[in-house]
């Protein structure tokens, strides 16, 4: 079995996946709100404009929203609160170069048309820098607030992804669940490269083979580095079995960088407390292993947001880098 390490070319889609996944490489991005908020499921946003240009112009490769229709008090967890695609349009006009990524859009929660067009708009108007993330959701009290179901969310997944696609042809055709087009409208814009680049969630109520299969690409969760390593090993011998090219993976990871350089990792949720050099060579060796992307959520961080982030850019980006600005 290969060790997860792409050997080949990426499929070429739009600026952002071009540029923030490579073969071999491994490139940075930040979760907002970048705010730390530890003892509240809410972020105080007040300087989130602010610093999400400071991301784009330090050169991290991506932003990364979240789709949180609701506030579940047993979560514990708003996500950035806005909702997505309009928080992706203010974010299209303030920034220049920085990919722009929703991880995860709920699809059972959300009609699949509105989903795509939004989609297609944020894409044009950042200039072909959207990566869209999409998921089944695991928030169960969302679920009846919208008149959907909880259980059968995966069937819906995948008829709303099927959708999505056939949205990016010229007068599509298309029949599920969710409705039929009969080849006598379209829907515009069109993605910018022709059809927009979706990374599959975890397992969103699907097999392995369906998600090798399906996606532009898999983000995955934080997980011990030889479990991390086996899995995207799994995930692209599959999608090569079913004789597609190699695609990227990507993962989140909660931070909180101390002052000490060579703090040891203490865990905090889904990820650690630590000094720059362990991180660093965290980082390395999930690359090491086939992980193209990396997502830090500053969340739990305990010193100034502003300083983490240019201690962040000084540090590791320079040694995990792709090609540099979008092109």
């Amino acid at each position: 079995m290969p060790d997860g390490t792409a050997t080949t070319s990426f499929p070429k889609l739009n600026r952002a996946y071009n540029a923030v996944f490579q073969p071999g490489a491994l490139s940075i991005g930040l979760v907002v709100p970048l705010d730390a908020h530890s003892n509240s499921p809410t972020p105080d946003m007040t300087r989130h404009i602010e610093r999400a240009q400071l991301a784009d112009a330090l050169g991290f490769a991506a932003l990364w929203l979240r789709d949180v229709p609701y506030n579940v008090p047993t979560f514990g967890d708003a996500g950035q609160m806005f909702d997505p695609f309009v928080y992706l349009g203010l974010l299209s006009g303030v920034t220049r170069d920085i990919a722009l990524g929703v991880a995860s859009v709920i699809l059972p929660l959300r009609h699949p048309a509105h989903v795509a067009k939004a989609a297609a708009s944020a894409d044009q108007l950042s200039g072909g820098r959207l990566l869209l993330g999409v998921a089944s959701g695991d928030r169960p009290e969302e679920y009846p607030a919208l008149a959907m179901t909880f259980p059968d969310r995966g069937e819906r997944f995948r008829d709303s992804l099927a959708y999505i696609r056939a949205m990016a042809s010229d007068y599509p055709t298309y029949a599920g669940s969710h409705g039929a087009l009969h080849g006598d409208m379209d829907m515009l814009p069109k993605p910018s490269a022709g059809r927009l680049p979706i990374l599959i969630t975890g397992g969103s109520q699907q097999s392995p083979e369906w998600i090798a299969a399906h996606g532009d690409g898999w983000m995955t969760y934080p997980r011990d580095v030889g479990a991390q390593g086996r899995l995207v090993a799994d995930y692209r011998a599959r999608s090569m079995s079913a004789g597609l090219s190699e695609k990227p993976v990507m993962q989140s990871l909660y931070v909180d960088l101390v002052e000490d350089a060579d703090m040891q990792p203490q865990p905090i949720h889904l990820g650690f407390r630590s000094g720059v050099s362990f991180l660093k060579s965290y980082l390395a060796e999930l690359q090491a292993r086939g992980i193209n992307h990396v997502a830090l959520n500053l969340r739990f961080n305990q010193a100034n947001i502003e300083d983490t982030m240019k201690r962040l850019a000084d540090d590791l980006l320079p040694g995990f880098t792709t090609q540099g600005p979008l092109k």
